[in-house]
């Protein structure tokens, strides 16, 4: 019933609006706007009717077909524009983002953008745009890596400051068990501060690496792993041997903070060049590039990879490693937040003078005779492995400010002894009836370990009970490879009554080079500067380069 008279209810409008046209009383354009049905059938004379109405519906169902399918290819066009559109807005909120040096949501964005990209496949025009902003999504995209990668600065700089799970958990770490622990490494941070963000600053890189040795070290430089990583940055032999770190009986270069520090940063760039993301840099300096790498190719994904992609199948240390960095930044960065009171120093290792010095001598002596701290000496000369100067020509830090002081007692500092050698020192040592260790590989025969050493192959045959009718992989993991020196020559020389023996009151001469003071060389040949002066009637301490010295030799 309700049916009915809604329909009846319909017609009687319908009929209404079309008499009150019918005698002029409405506009036709209102019926055809609300009726768009009735203005096919019930057209006013006045209305402007369009070709498509004129010609009426098509003549055959296939006509009728092919107009749906154009409309339907217009309308998406329209969306593809739509899509383009899009995409360009995105690309702005990325460069807004850029400008403002988050280049993480820079990044978003542009993946964002990009994806839109991959859902277009329409006309000409359509692809033709669609290169265009791919062309400049991949522009934008190396703009960020470029500018990641070359001198940073300002908030562009810094490393991302992330809160997630894992690094929630180092900070409880910090907190309770290993709380002793980082307020020491702190503390001990103050004597390195100066000269470790100086360096950072020079090359550019962010400052927030000088928190690195925390996580590595503790800020102890002769802090020793058991993998024979060594120092504030924790080299193992052959990383720092690639980056110029010097390794000898005497010294090694791991635990000389300057020399270390510029290692670490030629290492944490280089590695940066190559993975373009310092999360993931952290990680490969723990793990070593060659790690990261392959779990980047196993993942068969290119350019995009973070840390955080790859976490999940890095080595457990490593995958600690950097939520224990990023648990350092939090703490440091708000103390009071997480219950820390952190004490600084104001002890600087900046504030020294360097000296050359030709003479072995004990740290403590040295300590003693100029007043100073036996500790701060160390702390200074770290890179000394006995804590004596070797027997070669080094330069040796003081106290800035003492240089003067350390002039005058130099000569009553007493010369010390050479170390005894541990084990491992003696077997890389040279002289004779001394040995080094080779082990031996696939495929390696008596003949070209002889040839890698300069040795004969019976001096290996001697020192080995090797079957020379065997292979030699086969016999055996390890051969001892005898070492003979100009150590044994010189000692013969000596005995034979040789042109290179000296005798008490004898002199020698040298020829002064650019940079030599009177002092210098005086300390090198381990000479008074007094003895030298009067043997080369210098009545001051000033000397010109090019002029041959007589260097009186210690009888």
């Amino acid at each position: 019933m309700r049916k009915y008279r809604k329909c009846d209810s319909s017609c009687g409008l319908l009929i209404f609006l079309i008499l009150m046209v019918c005698f002029g009383l409405w506009p036709a354009q209102r019926i055809e706007a609300q009726l768009p049905e009735a203005n096919v059938l019930f057209q006013s004379p006045n209305a402007v009717s369009s070709p498509a109405a004129q010609a009426g519906p098509p003549a055959n169902p296939a006509a009728r077909e092919g107009q749906n399918a154009a409309e339907e290819d217009a309308a998406d066009v329209e969306e593809e524009q739509d899509l383009m559109e899009n995409a360009l807005d995105i690309l702005e909120v990325a460069d807004n983002y850029w400008k403002n040096g988050d280049i993480e949501n820079t990044l978003n964005e542009l993946d964002k953008a990009y994806a839109l990209l991959l859902d277009t496949n329409g006309d000409v025009e359509i692809a033709r745009q669609k290169d265009d902003l791919r062309l400049l999504i991949s522009q934008r995209i190396m703009a960020v890596y470029s500018s990641k990668r070359g001198p940073t600065n300002g908030k562009a700089s810094e490393i991302q400051l992330i809160m997630n799970p894992d690094v929630e958990k180092e900070i409880r770490s910090f907190q309770g068990p290993e709380r002793e622990f980082f307020t020491s490494s702190y503390l001990r941070s103050g004597l390195y501060r100066e000269i470790i963000v100086t360096e950072l600053k020079k090359a550019g890189v962010p400052e927030e690496l000088f928190w690195l040795p925390l996580v590595e070290s503790g800020f102890k430089v002769s802090a020793y792993s058991s993998a024979r990583a060594l120092g504030l940055w924790q080299f193992i032999p052959s990383t720092g041997y690639k980056f110029g770190l010097t390794r000898d009986e005497w010294m090694d270069e791991r635990m000389d903070v300057l020399k270390s520090t510029r290692a670490a940063i030629a290492y944490l760039k280089e590695l940066h060049a190559m993975f373009g993301d310092w999360l993931t840099v952290l990680a490969a300096y723990n793990c070593g590039e060659g790690r990261v790498l392959r779990v980047i190719s196993s993942q068969h994904i290119n350019y995009f990879d973070r840390f955080w992609d790859l976490y999940s199948r890095l080595p457990h240390e490593t995958a600690r490693y950097v939520p224990r960095f990023l648990a350092t930044l939090h703490i440091v960065r708000n103390p009071a937040k997480y219950g820390f009171e952190l004490q600084t120093t104001t002890d600087t290792l900046m504030n020294y003078e360097t000296v050359k010095v030709g003479k072995m001598m004990k740290l403590s002596d040295v300590a003693s005779k100029m007043e100073v701290s036996e500790d701060y000496m160390n702390v200074l000369n770290a890179e000394l492995r006995y804590k004596i100067t070797p027997d070669r020509e080094y330069d040796f830090k003081v106290p800035e400010g003492s240089l003067q002081k350390f002039q005058l007692v130099y000569n009553d500092i007493p010369t010390a002894e050479k170390p005894r050698l541990s084990y491992a020192e003696r077997n890389k040592s040279t002289g004779p009836g001394r040995y080094i260790r080779h082990r031996v590989r696939p495929g390696e025969t008596v003949a070209s370990i002889a040839k890698r050493y300069r040795v004969s192959g019976q001096s290996i045959y001697s020192c080995n009970r090797i079957n020379r009718n065997k292979r030699l992989s086969q016999q055996t993991r390890y051969v001892r490879i005898p070492i003979y020196s100009a150590e044994t020559a010189s000692a013969k020389q000596k005995t034979t009554g040789g042109k290179n023996t000296s005798t008490a009151g004898s002199t020698k001469t040298y020829k002064v080079r650019k940079g030599d003071t009177l002092f210098g060389i005086a300390t090198r040949f381990n000479v008074p500067v007094a003895k030298l002066k009067q043997a080369n009637r210098l009545t001051t301490n000033e000397i010109k380069y090019g002029t041959t010295l007589k260097i009186p030799t210690q009888g």
